[in-house]
This record gives C-alpha cells, sequence and structure tokens, in this order.
C-alpha cells in the first residue's frame, strides 16, 4: 500500500509540476502523445491481400467465423448497426438479425449471456464497447467464465467465448476512455488474454481466440482502428495464441511490449541505434495470458539487459511479472537493472495525456540508462 501511495504522490507532484510548465509553454501541450506506425508484411503462404485498417481486419476475422460456423453469434452494445468504432459493420446485413444482434446496455448482462450461449454449445462473440466498462463483467469473466470447466470437473465448459473490447490511449478520451485494464484479467487462470499490434495480428489471432478451447479476452487498441493500414488475407488464417515475435533483431538491448507499444518500441529501436549505435531487440508479446517466456529470456541472456512497457500504470502492472520472472531466471545474465517504462499511477490524463504515455523520449532515457549503467 505504502509503495503505492508513493507512486500516487509523485505522479501527482509531476502533473502539479507540468501544469506549471504548461502556463509557460503552451505549445508543448498543443499535441498528443504519438508514435509512427511500421505496416507489416502479410506472408505468402496466407494468400491473396487485401489494404485494410485494424478495424476492417476484425471485421473480416468475424465474417470469416460466421460464414464458416452456423452456430457462431455476435452481441453487444450496438453492433447491429456497426458499434461505434464500425468493428461489425455489415455483417447482420449478411447473416441475419439472429446471429448479429444489439444487447441491453448491461456488461454484466453481456458476458453472463456469451457463457450461457457457449456453455449450450454455440460460438459466442461478445463485445465490450470499452474496456473502460468491462468492470461491471468482472465477476462473470473471473468467477463463472474462467472457472466453468473447473468447477463442473471438465462436465461443461465455455471455451467458446470471446470478448472483444476497445481499449488504451486515443488521443482525446480521457479517464474513462483511454485505461489499459489488461493486468487485472492476466491474474485469472482459465481465460487467455490477447492483444494485436495490427491488422494482420488482429484478424490471425482473433480467429485463433474465437476457435479456442478457453474463453479469450481479446484487446483491441483504439488508436490502431484506422491508424494502422496493412495488406490483410482476405481468407481464413491463425496466429497461435501464446507465442511471442521478435519483431526485431538485436544484441545490446531487449525492449518488450505488446499493442500501440511495440511500435514505439520500434521507433527507440531506430533512435538507438543511430544517435547510440545500441543494438535493441525487439518482442512483441501478443498474447498475454499465457505469456511467451522463453522468448524473453533467451533474449536477454543474449543482450543482458531488459526493458518493459505499457501503457497502464506502472505499480503492480503487467511489466512486474516479466521484470521477476525474467529476475528469477536470468540473474547472472543481466547487466542492468531491469527498467519498466509505463503509465503514471494516475488516473489517465486528458491534457497531459503526452505527459502520461510512455512515449519515445521516455523510453530512450532508459536505454541510455541500461546501456551506460
Amino acid at each position: 500500500m505504502a509503495t503505492s501511495v508513493r507512486g500516487i504522490l509523485n505522479s501527482c507532484k509531476l502533473f502539479a509540476n507540468l501544469h506549471r510548465q504548461r502556463a509557460c509553454h503552451p505549445k508543448i501541450f498543443a499535441r498528443n502523445a504519438s508514435f509512427t506506425y511500421l505496416p507489416d508484411t502479410p506472408l505468402q503462404e496466407h494468400g491473396e491481400t487485401s489494404r485494410m485498417n485494424l478495424f476492417q481486419s476484425v471485421n473480416s476475422a468475424m465474417d470469416v467465423a460466421l460464414g464458416n460456423d452456423p452456430t457462431a453469434v455476435i452481441f453487444g452494445e450496438d453492433v447491429a448497426f456497426g458499434g461505434v468504432f464500425r468493428c461489425t459493420i455489415g455483417l447482420k446485413d449478411k447473416y441475419g438479425a439472429d446471429r448479429v444482434f444489439n444487447s441491453p446496455l448491461s456488461e454484466q448482462g453481456i458476458v453472463a449471456f456469451g457463457i450461457g450461449l457457449a456453455v449450450a454449445g454455440a460460438t459466442a462473440i461478445a463485445e465490450i464497447q470499452f474496456a473502460d466498462y468491462i468492470y461491471p463483467a468482472f465477476d462473470q469473466i473471473t468467477n463463472e467464465a474462467a472457472k466453468f470447466r473447473y468447477r463442473t470437473g471438465d462436465l461443461f465448459n465455455c471455451g467458446a467465448l470471446t470478448i472483444r473490447t476497445p481499449c488504451g490511449a486515443v488521443g482525446h478520451g480521457a479517464l474513462y476512455h483511454s485505461q489499459s485494464p489488461e493486468a487485472f484479467f492476466s491474474h485469472i487462470p482459465g481465460i487467455k488474454v490477447v492483444m494485436p499490434r495490427g491488422p494482420i495480428q488482429a484478424k490471425g489471432l482473433l480467429l485463433s481466440c474465437i476457435r479456442e478451447g478457453d474463453p479469450c479476452i481479446f484487446f483491441e487498441p483504439k488508436i490502431l482502428y484506422r491508424a494502422a493500414i496493412e495488406e490483410v488475407p482476405v481468407g481464413d488464417y491463425q496466429i497461435p495464441i501464446g507465442k511471442a515475435e521478435i519483431v526485431l533483431e538485436g544484441n545490446d538491448v531487449t525492449m518488450v511490449g505488446y499493442g500501440t507499444q511495440v511500435h514505439v518500441l520500434r521507433e527507440v529501436a531506430t533512435m538507438a541505434q543511430e544517435k547510440l549505435n545500441v543494438s535493441c531487440e525487439v518482442i512483441d508479446l501478443r498474447t498475454l495470458l499465457p505469456y511467451d517466456l522463453d522468448t524473453i529470456l533467451k533474449s536477454v541472456i543474449k543482450t543482458g539487459r531488459l526493458i518493459v512497457t505499457h501503457e497502464a500504470p506502472q505499480t503492480m502492472g503487467y511489466s512486474a511479472e516479466i521484470a521477476t520472472a525474467v529476475q528469477e531466471e536470468c540473474f547472472l545474465n543481466l547487466e542492468a537493472p531491469i527498467q519498466r517504462v509505463c503509465g503514471y499511477d494516475t488516473p489517465f490524463a486528458h491534457v497531459f495525456e503526452p505527459f502520461y504515455m510512455p512515449d519515445k523520449w521516455r523510453l530512450f532515457e532508459a536505454v541510455k540508462k541500461v546501456v551506460n549503467f
């Protein structure tokens, strides 16, 4: 508790200082936190491609799922007309109102309904309109969906349940539309937690979640819905759950992230190479539960240094798990203390979002710290 309170007090001091700076340097605060999106290249084995942004690739994945599985249904607030981010647009017209339909404004009810559908043998694809509002469904997810198979001795399960939800910063969402609650759910045995970095990954990982034998929570970084554009395979393909990907190889520093932060890390790696002659290895976790520790350990054994980043607050955040696991397994390989570059321990800022975010400058400072230790 003391650590958390200390973190909050330090963060409040930081924002008070930023408020004073804002009065003197208003132009600094006129920008939003930014990143450079680097598109992936599709695998030739996945066939024909089409130019899609992230919400279109999510739509394509659900189109494939509905077309191949007659039991699959999509439901949530406003999904019948396409949803607030247009992820389900056109699916009701194509598959009918009995397979793509609106729910009452009740997150607990949405997940409970999905559990019932999955237990009865259907493939349930539920949408929570914003991850910030998933908390009313927390009990249904953690005490029902995650435990159903265990408590019935494998007589019943709701493994055919996938919960989609937009998360993270968007540039103007403030405290109720910018949260990253993935760490809460990564603590729960019995579910799987996934977050893609772009359209190709989103489609393949979502199809894997829909067909997975355990309930899945699929977090979609909302700022990437339109900012991320790639050539995405139009057909059916899957990307394995539980396997991280090395998106950039390096020898001096290992940097681990997921979702939007992967693109920030790629930019930092370029800066480190150009300005410091430091070679950074960038790892995208992709799956947060279960996560691919082996890939991280092999990288840290090679580099001797580790930086972990996420948008969510640092205290008790997801990065603490990675840092602890690596310290336990690679203590004698480490050349510097592990660095966590995360959001601050405050409610998500609005006008101060550029300073709340773990941007390339904060990460670049972390690189300098670990190489100069």
